[in-house]
């Protein structure tokens, strides 16, 4: 070896994939059936009756043809049978939190990446085979049907990437594992589009160019494929061949933020309904900071384009609160203030931070606050039965 020259090593594949993946299998459709069992195998949708869109669709409607978000008039008209669900105020958030707590009985290490979906990183646990690895991730996934009657979906990976993508091989209540070593072979036979920032016009130009599956990218030239991804080639390549070196990150279990997002299963021009679904965020995450008996100051709104790309704005209140309504008044201009590319978006997300407990806030007009607090409280209350008992102003405005 010449002096200077640095020794190359050959990289380590781990003995054992330890990468968890949970999806949430039609998530507020699921949380709706489980107070109505009966409608169980049913044409089912969580949304607005009249002007809204569809939020959530059961795999039975699905079958039909509804999607999210389809208009609700249309999804009617596709489906004339369709039963109509209007959202429970606070219930989301709550079997949200009560899924990942279940998670975090396996192990500590799990991010919370939305309300539907996360990771789990279960290498600290010292599994020492494979049958153990299904044996255990199995168990949690009966234990969400049994203790929350919802289910989920589960990929079993070494990496990130890998782990996503095989959870949602097999839904609804799917189970992948993706053997160390096998991540290429396992993408391989995919449609391009199952690659993250590969959304449904990129594949089409993709395919026009006889890029059709996951395989073909492997297959390109560096010259070709440079020409059909640009400076994005190296990481496309690196999906393709299933490379991914990010960790699983637990910021949750400090209570820096509390978030949620919702990506649309095509993209939405309508700035009424964004916010609508980003004020609905708002109803959703509230109820667990008040839970958790914390305030929050700052919240974030940020938007992402149909090429993955994000755009967020954020804003404090002058002191932190546990209610809802000082935030809904910031909705509509940080959301303006986010989207400033006339282009429709693929997600929104709604993220609150400087996280306070509340015993530590100091209140001005306290008697006031205090009993929008017990009204609110009161709400949190009557919400979380079979169906929502008091309902607000964006809710009534989106057909409900």
């Amino acid at each position: 070896m010449s002096p200077g020259t640095i020794p190359t090593v050959p990289a380590t594949k781990p003995a054992l994939p330890t990468i968890v993946h949970l999806d949430a299998d039609a998530f507020f459709v699921s949380c709706e059936l489980a107070l109505k069992p009966e409608l169980r195998g049913k044409k089912t949708a969580v949304g607005g009756r009249e002007r809204g869109i569809i939020s959530s669709a059961s795999y039975e409607a699905r079958a039909c043809g509804v999607y999210t978000p389809m208009p609700t008039k249309l999804a009617l008209r596709v489906c004339p049978d369709l039963i109509m669900l209007p959202h429970t105020s606070g219930l989301y958030s709550k079997v949200s939190r009560q899924m990942f707590d279940i998670c975090e009985s396996l192990t500590p290490l799990v991010q919370r990446n939305s309300i539907d979906e996360g990771y789990l990183d279960i290498g600290p646990c010292g599994f020492r085979s494979l049958e153990e690895i299904e044996r255990r991730v199995r168990a949690i996934q009966q234990r969400i049907v049994d203790e929350l009657h919802i289910t989920a979906s589960f990929g079993v990976a070494t990496n990130k990437l890998v782990s996503a993508i095989a959870s949602k091989a097999r839904k609804p209540r799917g189970f992948t594992i993706v053997r160390p070593g096998d991540e290429a072979a396992f993408l391989a036979p995919l449609s391009i589009g199952v690659l993250p920032g590969i959304g449904k016009k990129t594949e089409e130009k993709l395919k026009a160019t006889g890029l059709h599956l996951v395989r073909d990218i492997l297959r390109l030239t560096e010259d070709e494929l440079h020409d059909r991804f640009g400076s994005f080639a190296p990481e496309v390549l690196r999906m393709a061949r299933g490379e991914d070196d990010r960790a699983v990150h637990t910021d949750h279990e400090d209570a820096k933020s509390y978030s949620q997002q919702e990506t649309f299963g095509h993209d939405i021009w309508d700035f009424a309904e964004i916010e609508r679904i980003a004020k609905r965020m708002i109803d959703e995450l509230m109820p667990a900071i008040r839970a958790d008996g914390k305030r929050v100051k700052t919240m974030t709104v940020k938007v992402r384009y149909p090429g993955m790309e994000d755009s967020s704005t954020g804003r404090s209140l002058p002191e932190a609160t546990d209610l809802e309504a000082p935030f809904y008044a910031l909705v509509a201009p940080l959301l303006q203030a986010a989207w400033t590319k006339r282009r429709p978006l693929r997600l929104v997300s709604v993220r609150f931070s400087n996280v306070n407990d509340r015993a530590t806030q100091l209140e001005m007009f306290g008697q006031t606050e205090e009993k929008k607090r017990r009204l609110a409280a009161v709400l949190d209350k009557l919400n979380t039965g079979k169906a929502p008992a008091v309902k607000r102003g964006h809710q009534l405005g989106a057909g409900e």
